[in-house]
């Protein structure tokens, strides 16, 4: 098997573009940087370089170890990053945007926990439904649902949140049961303003795709919160996440309806920006959260 170093070595040469930079990088001298190259290439028998006075250049076989090179360094990299932080001093403060139904659910009693693990740690918490731009405005990470546009950023997928369409037996002891999608133009629906599909349409399974149903009713809010009290006061039924009312539907407070025929499921993520030597205090965080969610997978 051929020794790591010459990988790193052949890597580091052509990332600097010299044998004197390559040497300062592997702490070798120079001429010990060159003689490896050589015996590397003799062993493999092909020529990896175009050595002139001013530029190396990859030869067809260069290119192909410079590619396992770029590997094998990029592997030794993310083992370093991920012991760098074992003996760092966990302490200073981290910042978290996240939309307002999340920061009042699941993350307040993971936050605790991981304040009493790491007392030294600050967690700064903003609720913000709009998109954020958490490098422009200095977040270390965002709280996000739905469906993720392309982008540099890195997403940890926490949960699958499956929503409910439900509502108090004070309201069912006034209109039946809807049994299907088409019932519910007799009810009094609730609407959830904060949802990319619109306050009004609601997401059902078909029988090739999902549709939506147009729907309506007395009461609009863009606050979870809101929506839950008036669903629980009996005023109508609403379309949820789960995770909103599950503590109220295992204590009968609200009653789930058309539970197979709810097609909406959305994934929540923690977003946060690509960097290589990513604090350790970050790295804990969100490792945190994510067996935090795991563990009330069952609301979701």
């Amino acid at each position: 098997m051929r020794n790591t170093d010459d990988f790193l070595i052949f890597y580091h040469l052509i990332e600097q573009g010299s044998f004197s930079k390559a040497a300062e990088q592997v702490g070798l001298t120079k001429s010990v940087v060159s003689k490896r190259i050589t015996r590397l290439e003799e062993e493999l028998g092909v020529q990896l370089l175009y050595r002139t006075t001013r530029k190396l250049t990859l030869s067809e076989a260069g290119e192909v170890f410079f590619s396992h090179a770029r590997e094998v360094y990029l592997s030794v990299q993310n083992a370093e990053d991920a012991m760098s932080g074992l003996g760092e001093s966990l302490s200073g403060s981290i910042r978290i945007t996240v939309p307002t139904i999340s920061g009042e659910l699941i993350l307040p009693q993971a936050i605790a926990e991981f304040s009493d693990k790491y007392p030294e740690i600050t967690v700064h918490m903003d609720l913000d439904n709009r998109f954020v731009d958490i490098v422009e405005e200095g977040y270390d990470l965002a709280i996000r649902t739905g469906v993720l546009p392309d982008s540099s950023f890195i997403a940890r997928r926490l949960a699958d949140a499956h929503w409910v369409i439900c509502g108090a037996p004070a309201y069912f002891e006034r209109r039946s049961e809807p049994k299907t999608y088409q019932d519910l133009a007799d009810h009094n629906c609730l609407a959830y303003s904060y949802q990319e599909t619109g306050a009004t349409e609601w997401l059902f399974k078909g029988p090739s795709s999902p549709f939506t149903v147009k729907v309506a009713g007395n009461f609009s809010t863009n606050n979870a919160s809101a929506l839950r009290r008036a669903a629980l006061i009996g005023q109508g039924l609403v379309y949820v996440p789960k995770v909103l009312v599950a503590d109220d539907l295992r204590e009968g407070r609200l009653v789930e309806v058309l539970q197979h025929q709810v097609a909406k499921c959305l994934g929540i993520f923690a977003i946060y920006p690509y960097t290589r030597h990513q604090p350790a205090k970050i790295k804990l965080f969100i490792e945190h959260l994510y067996q935090c969610y795991r563990q009330h997978e069952d609301k979701f």
